[in-house]
């Protein structure tokens, strides 16, 4: 193929993420820079639903599969897309079905696949039904004096609570609760995220991390690697992403018992394949200070920027990024990329 196919590297989205998404196309435009078949566009999607380039040049995605420029520049036709874009809507499904609707080949989960796991009561129930165990909880749709009292009562019971924004990435609208009289305050914090709150029982534990994800017509669960938070903290966004993060990374889990580590990969490739995901995610669980293993949550488009755990975890399961993402790209077209 002599004159590559135009690929659309599309970032941003306006949201709570938007900063990160850059970050992460910024690794995926350094891994593709240097492949010949390949004629890569950068486009930045804002708030209000505008495109522009990396020079500034405003534009649209167009369903006829091009991006049409607002000045003089001849339209640039579409023949696959990266939709590198964390949160809202990206993975939130929403972009793929735009993709879906004007039948334009992209990399990632589908959108219902995308859609029921960044929805954290849809991806539970979908986790019981394929019998891969996950923390207690509450479901509230609205933060009436019931709905209080209902989170109060489970307090009481747990001990202490998580208090979240059903339709979040990243820790965005995420609470610990530890208090009655801030259950009210929370609850309402939540909301303004989403409209559907999740109420999680807190649970004591190791935060691990999978890579899941297809590689050459398999679907492969590398071996854990794990989070860890400074003392009686957990993983908000700030200590995802802050350059003053207290948090740190493991590629590889220490003190895991091969039971444990075959359990775990086990469940994770259960959950990419009962879920119909497609080409990578990151796939969290807790190890419960009582050796309960419980899946945490499942991100369909993990960041890729230079302290992220997908790509570190993939490069030391022996795999190069640009090779891995190519194999995907080229199998979904059905021809090779040069």
């Amino acid at each position: 193929m002599t004159h590559g196919i135009n690929l659309l590297l599309l970032c941003g989205g306006g949201g709570a993420e938007h900063a990160i998404s850059l970050l992460s196309a910024g690794y995926f435009e350094s891994c593709l820079s240097k492949v010949s078949g390949i004629n890569l566009l950068w486009l930045e999607l804002n708030g209000s639903g505008q495109y522009h380039t990396k020079d500034g040049r405003k534009c649209e995605l167009t369903n006829r599969r091009e991006v049409r420029f607002d000045d003089e520049s001849p339209s640039w036709p579409v023949d696959y897309v990266i939709p590198c874009i964390h949160g809202y809507p990206g993975e939130t499904g929403d972009i793929q079905s735009y993709f879906n609707l004007i039948n334009l080949p992209y990399f990632g989960c589908e959108s219902e696949a995308s859609s029921n796991c960044f929805n954290k009561i849809t991806a539970k129930m979908w986790f019981s039904a394929l019998g891969i165990p996950n923390t207690p909880y509450l479901f509230v749709n609205q933060p009436d004096d019931a709905a209080i009292q209902r989170c109060q009562q489970a307090l009481s019971q747990w001990g202490s609570l998580f208090i979240k924004a059903a339709s979040q990435g990243s820790s965005v609208g995420c609470y610990k609760v530890d208090s009655p009289a801030a259950v009210a305050e929370k609850l309402q914090e939540a909301f303004h995220y989403s409209p559907y709150v999740v109420v999680e029982k807190t649970i004591h534990a190791r935060e691990l991390e999978v890579a899941v994800y297809e590689y050459q017509g398999q679907v492969i669960a590398t071996l854990p690697g794990e989070i860890v938070c400074a003392a009686d903290t957990f993983y908000t966004y700030e200590e995802k992403y802050a350059k003053s993060s207290h948090a740190t990374t493991r590629v590889v889990a220490e003190n895991l018992s091969e039971d444990q580590i075959a359990t775990i990969r086990d469940y994770a490739v259960r959950a990419f394949n009962g879920m119909k995901l497609r080409h990578l995610s990151r796939i969290d669980f807790f190890l419960s200070d009582d050796g309960e293993i419980l899946l945490n949550e499942i991100n369909t488009f993990p960041g890729l920027t230079n302290i992220s755990m997908f790509p570190k975890m993939l490069a030391n399961h022996g795999e190069d990024f640009t090779t891995y993402l190519l194999d995907n790209i080229s199998r979904q077209l059905g021809q090779p990329i040069a």
